[in-house]
């Protein structure tokens, strides 16, 4: 009987060997990083401490085994329950885990193993964890909006260049583009306040942008704010048509820092085809 044809060569094979390996590792990765944004989501807000105490179930304060705390298989394991008191665990620890490691692969397959694809998992970890606690405690920390301001500079000035000081203008530019975003929003949210009296817009929006700013630049900033707003006004709309007739309320407060995340996600994994079709117009 004669042996199957071989369709590909002996070096592609080893290619999608070598592959198919490192996206496996990329996705234990980001599952290791999924269950550490977890703790961040969950303390960050609080200003409590990431290091002490140890994970623990937070209704009967119960140490977690390390056993039970391996990303996504010791939730399916234990059926969504704690072991000690069986109260439910939240399905976000699974999702934010299984999110992450997706945006890792993301990652890895439009950028590859290099800086950029790296710096991409750094922006990733920081978007999703802000936009889940801006949706759970209408919150935007300081420890992740300005740590990822920082990180963006640092970021644009280590992108391949020529000489040290095409660095430093790098990062020049991406701490000039944070300062120009912030300064957007904040007019906004200025007059807002001084037409309607209220605070329409907290700071951590602010800072959000900013932080987007230090790592996308101009282009895709644009079209993250046009995006996260657009998002954020067309669930406002559905969520007051939803709401029962007598809880309706145009004073709702939404989550804008949760829509920014999403939008930026978005942009920088398929914005460029509208950024191109948007630069014809510019050109005519």
């Amino acid at each position: 009987m004669p042996l199957p044809v071989c369709w590909f060569s002996g070096s592609t094979q080893r290619r999608f060997a070598s592959t198919l390996l490192t996206a496996i590792f990329v996705v234990l990765f980001g599952l290791a990083f999924g269950s550490f944004l977890n703790v961040c989501i969950a303390r960050l807000p609080r200003h409590a401490s990431l290091l002490r105490p140890g994970s623990h179930c937070p209704d009967c304060s119960a140490s977690i085994r390390p056993a039970d705390n391996i990303p996504l298989l010791s939730w399916i394991a234990l059926r969504g329950r704690c072991r000690v008191c069986r109260q439910p665990i939240s399905w976000r620890y699974p999702a934010v885990e299984l999110a992450t490691a997706a945006l890792f692969l993301l990652s890895f397959l439009r950028f590859g193993m290099t800086l950029t694809g790296i710096a991409i998992d750094v922006l990733c970890f920081l978007l999703l964890g802000l936009a889940v606690m801006d949706a759970e405690t209408m919150r935007l920390p300081d420890g992740f909006t300005l740590s990822g301001i920082v990180l963006g500079v640092i970021y644009a000035a280590l992108r391949p260049a020529e000489l040290a000081t095409d660095r430093v203008w790098h990062a020049g530019e991406a701490l000039l583009w944070a300062l120009l975003a912030a300064l957007v929003l904040l007019m906004i949210r200025w007059t807002y306040q001084l037409l309607r009296h209220v605070e329409g817009m907290g700071m951590g929006d602010v800072k959000l942008l900013a932080m987007i700013a230090a790592w996308l630049g101009p282009g895709p900033t644009l079209l993250t704010l046009v995006l996260g707003t657009l998002a954020t006004a067309v669930f406002g709309v559905i969520a007051l048509l939803l709401a029962p007739r007598h809880r309706r309320s145009m004073a709702t407060r939404l989550p804008l820092g949760s829509f920014l995340s999403a939008a930026a996600l978005y942009t920088v994994f398929a914005g460029q085809p509208i950024l191109h079709w948007y630069a014809k117009f510019l050109v005519l």
